[in-house]
């Protein structure tokens, strides 16, 4: 099998292409300076000569408070909609499946009942979800051989991420504020890339969800595991979303991700989020 991998450099793709490698498939993996997906000529090209069996859909424009600049609304809507739609013509005229990785930011995020993936209740905070909706909706549109993974909450050893960001902040400050508000459950890139790995394989399509197991925790509960673990003595201060501040972009309340599908078709969901946190802390050193 051959599979073409979008965003590459980044943290899913790297993991992506690093698993379908280990199975003995052939992948071309790609990033911005090998096909701009903004480019239809370009992604049609690329796309054709490679002959893929499967495009798995990792690149897309993740910076959700910088993607509210109104200088960069329209660069966001290139990449994550309309490069989509690029991709996904591409595969109806090679008749190749597509993987699409989406978000929960394309909910509202109110409530507290876990989203299920064939929920039509679409209802974007900001112009990142938006524009991942859309994608998802020129994925649906155009193809039968298509699923569309939604993840939230994402760390990989390849790129930025809360984790990350916390050992960074635990190593300059005896305190961190941290939201107790939004609830949600990591996902592991490490873990993610089986998972659709194991989706290529197979031809169970359609809407999924996908974060790892262990229930549902706040980003306060996030932070206090992952200084626990890391030996960290800082002190983690909880706060609310509208006592933290600062954010351009509004965030979901509830990023419960109902993963039930998975099971039911047959894939076998992600490990628990404390077993992945600690496998990925020791990838890092800790």
């Amino acid at each position: 099998m051959r599979i073409f991998v979008t965003g590459v450099k980044g943290q899913l793709g790297h993991d992506v292409s690093n698993e379908c490698r280990k199975r003995g498939y052939e992948v071309i993996g790609v990033d911005i300076e090998d096909m701009d997906i903004t480019d239809a000529a370009a992604v049609d090209s690329v796309i054709t000569e490679a002959s893929p069996d499967v495009v798995v859909h990792c690149a897309a424009w993740t910076a959700v408070d910088a993607a509210e600049e109104e200088e960069n609304i329209a660069k966001v809507r290139a990449v994550n909609a309309d490069g989509t739609r690029n991709i996904a013509d591409v595969c109806k005229k090679l008749d190749c499946k597509m993987i699409y990785i989406s978000t929960d930011y394309v909910f509202d995020g109110q409530g507290d009942k876990p989203w299920e993936p064939d929920c039509k209740a679409y209802s974007p905070l900001n112009v990142y979800g938006q524009t991942k909706l859309d994608g998802e909706l020129a994925v649906a549109d155009t193809l039968k051989k298509y699923f569309i993974v939604r993840i939230a909450w994402v760390f990989g050893v390849n790129g930025k991420n809360f984790i990350k960001t916390m050992l960074s902040l635990g190593q300059k400050y005896d305190t961190v504020r941290v939201v107790n508000d939004q609830i949600g459950t990591p996902t592991y890139t490490y873990d993610l890339a089986r998972l659709l790995t194991d989706m290529a394989e197979s031809e169970k399509y359609g809407y999924y969800h996908a974060t790892n197991e262990g229930g549902y925790i706040s980003w306060y509960d996030f932070a206090c595991e992952i200084f626990r673990r890391a030996g960290y003595a800082t002190k983690v201060v909880p706060v609310t979303t509208a006592e933290y501040g600062l954010s351009k972009a509004r965030r979901p309340f509830n990023s419960r991700l109902d993963k039930s599908k998975l099971v039911k078709n047959g894939f076998t969901p992600l490990p628990d989020w404390r077993d992945a946190l600690d496998r990925y802390m020791k990838e890092l050193g800790y």
